[in-house]
């Protein structure tokens, strides 16, 4: 099978860090720029039937789903802690996954909560905590 399909155990679980969400944001920046590009190049030819191929999100990786055994074990250490999403569709998002001890799927926006409280701010992270405790 091809290796593609199959997650490798050093891209599994990763701490969702402040690295991370640098990432996303310089995704979403490159896409919008081409967005812009390709607005330009349509205006340019006049040709409306171009059509992109879009993302949806996998069934198998919706909130309040059980992580498919796929995935392999939690570390004991990232249960409860914000992780970088599994799902492609999600690489331009800014969110993050948390999986709960049952491996419930629980996601979560990066954007500030209340306009305060930050994905990295000590407060939030026990409200997630207290959230998604069986």
């Amino acid at each position: 099978m091809d290796p593609l399909f199959w997650p490798s155990e050093a891209n599994r679980f990763r701490r969702f860090t402040p690295e991370s969400l640098a990432a996303i944001e310089e995704r979403i920046a490159n896409k919008k720029k081409e967005q812009v590009k390709v607005k330009e190049k349509t205006k340019e030819t006049k040709e409306q039937g171009v059509e992109e191929d879009k993302l949806t999100p996998q069934l198998d990786l919706k909130i309040c789903k059980t992580l498919p055994s796929l995935y392999g074990d939690i570390p004991a250490e990232l249960v409860g802690e914000p992780l970088e999403d599994f799902d492609p569709y999600y690489t331009d998002h800014k969110t993050f996954m948390v999986l709960n001890k049952r491996r419930t799927i629980f996601r979560f926006t990066a954007t500030p909560a209340l306009f305060i409280f930050g994905p990295f701010n000590p407060v939030r992270k026990k409200a997630i905590k207290i959230l998604i405790h069986s």
